[in-house]
């Protein structure tokens, strides 16, 4: 099972790779240097389970480099190898632990979800993608903040769950893969899920890494195409977040966060609500324009 999970990854992370190196030979792209930092700091403590999509997302509004719109698209694609080579590692320490039905499911899930997902993010109006980054940004925060309160599920010692479950899981990580595309992070709402369902945390990062990885190598190779990102931003986090991955993964291992944690939950909402306030003007805005026909057709 784990060769059959690694094999179908590492050729889409290699058709992502092609892809990436090919569109920025083609635009001359060379990566930003200040996001080769954040890339690094970011997959850091992404491996040791703070996320990285909210403190991305935040960094790049406050600093105003990258439009709203292709805020997603950028972060997706940015993070998606150092996501992948997370998912390598995750797998072949505890993978072989976690039930293959769950396991599969819901790495397959969340694959169809980000096909899926990857061309709306595009179509999507500029107001409707600040909303729902906005809400997911927030939603990061209440997790980092009950993390913080020891008030998160504690979970349990399951390997697998039942076959509902597994099924309730599995549907959910389908909505993770489709909101990965708007930039909301499948790390904390698949470890809420699968810690209140029973099962042990720490097996939950396998599942969250490969299915990030794996859906984000595919869904990034449809952004790419689109090309719709600032490729700068992208060669820079992937640049930054690899050697990162391993030195969290294989030297550091596990450290104290809470600290960080709380300053990135204060970021993390500014970022969100100046997300919201650009939204609700966006939305207002385009009701101005709007003939009342079209108005009342929405």
């Amino acid at each position: 099972m784990l060769i059959a999970l690694l094999v179908p990854i590492t050729l889409a992370a290699i058709v992502c790779l092609v892809a990436l190196l090919r569109a920025a030979v083609r635009q001359k792209a060379t990566p930003r240097p200040e996001a080769l930092l954040v890339g690094a700091v970011v997959s850091f403590f992404d491996t040791l389970g703070i996320g990285s999509f909210a403190p991305t997302t935040a960094w790049l509004k406050f600093r105003k480099i990258v439009p709203d719109a292709l805020i997603p698209q950028t972060i997706l694609v940015g993070l998606t190898l150092p996501a992948v080579l997370q998912g390598f590692i995750f797998l072949i320490l505890l993978g072989v632990r976690v039930d293959a039905v769950l396991l599969v499911g819901c790495i397959l899930a969340c694959v169809v979800g980000g096909l899926l997902g990857a061309p709306m993010v595009t179509k999507s109006r500029v107001w409707v993608v600040q909303m729902i980054v906005a809400i997911g940004l927030t939603l990061a925060a209440a997790a980092y903040t009950l993390t913080n309160l020891h008030l998160m599920p504690g979970g349990g010692t399951e390997t697998g769950l039942p076959m509902g479950l597994t099924i309730l899981a599995i549907a959910a990580s389908f909505g993770f893969g489709i909101l990965l595309n708007f930039g909301v992070g499948n790390y904390a709402p698949t470890l809420v899920l699968l810690s209140l369902m029973g099962m042990d945390p720490r097996l939950c990062f396998p599942i969250m890494a490969a299915s990030a990885g794996l859906m984000g190598a595919t869904a990034s190779v449809r952004h790419i195409q689109i090309g719709k990102m600032d490729l700068r931003i992208v060669l820079a986090l992937t640049l930054g977040g690899l050697p990162a991955v391993l030195v969290a993964a294989l030297i550091v291992k596990q450290m104290p966060v809470e600290t960080l944690r709380w300053l990135v939950i204060v970021v993390v909402l500014y970022a969100a609500a100046v997300m919201a306030r650009s939204a609700w003007i966006g939305r207002k805005g385009e009701l101005v324009v709007l003939t009342p026909e079209e108005v009342a057709a929405q």
